[in-house]
């Protein structure tokens, strides 16, 4: 069993950052792809993000990369995501994955656990 637990949401400006983060409970998270997804109101949860478990595999939605950066730091069970040049696109609640194996992708299903989520608003 995994608790994740997302902190770092807001209300921020267009063209602002922040910085989202997801910590695990459990000693074996390094065992855990990870991932963030989204959900605006109204529309279907998003794929935003993945990571391996060592974090030396990424994989980003079209719509973020170069914007978006994911990371994780086993030793604090915790992963990252980076997000720069807000738009108001961005607003939307997100929410970090685990998936029970070392390298996942973008599908929902492949991720058991989900945390809480942690709303984003970005005006304009």
């Amino acid at each position: 069993q995994v608790q994740l637990v997302e902190s770092g949401g807001g209300v921020v400006q267009a063209g602002a950052s922040l910085r989202l983060s997801c910590t695990a409970s459990g000693r074996t998270f390094s065992r855990y792809a990870m991932a963030w997804f989204r959900q605006a109101p109204g529309k279907e949860r998003q794929f935003v993000a993945a990571i391996s478990w060592s974090g030396g595999y990424t994989n980003y939605a079209d719509s973020v990369k170069g914007r978006f950066t994911i990371s994780r730091d086993n030793a604090k069970n915790t992963v990252y995501l980076q997000m720069n040049s807000l738009t108001p696109e961005d607003t939307a609640v997100y929410y970090c994955a685990a998936a029970n194996a070392l390298r996942a992708g973008a599908e929902a299903a492949v991720y058991a656990y989900w945390g809480q989520g942690t709303q984003v608003t970005v005006s304009s």
